[in-house]
């Protein structure tokens, strides 16, 4: 008959984590400089309850080459930013999304060399 604030908690659903707009800025504009030297093709973004995640993508039909992910709950420990290769090797993790997405322009440099 009577709930608790326990119970209700429970009730509640986990909003999904979201890219904000800035950050979106900052990833799209790495991702424009790539599709124009024809690297990257395609992406996604999937919020999720514990993570959102923009994955990156050679060809439609594969797999994400890159993921960056935004992981809230790791915004005290490695940092809530974090890119991900192919393999499922973390190549950057921290708390500066511009300083995380440097390893894919350092990749980017290395292409056009």
């Amino acid at each position: 008959m009577f709930q608790t604030v326990h119970d209700d908690h429970k009730k509640q659903k986990k909003l999904p984590i979201h890219f904000h707009k800035a950050e979106l800025a900052l990833i799209m504009s790495l991702y424009g400089r790539m599709v124009a030297a024809g690297e990257w093709r395609d992406y996604g973004i999937s919020p999720l309850t514990e993570v959102a995640i923009f994955s990156i993508f050679r060809r439609t039909a594969e797999h994400p080459i890159f993921r960056i992910e935004k992981c809230p709950k790791l915004s005290t420990k490695q940092g809530i930013y974090a890119v991900i290769a192919m393999d499922g090797r973390i190549l950057k993790r921290g708390n500066d999304l511009k300083a995380v997405l440097r390893v894919l322009e350092r990749k980017m440099i290395k292409l056009i060399d």
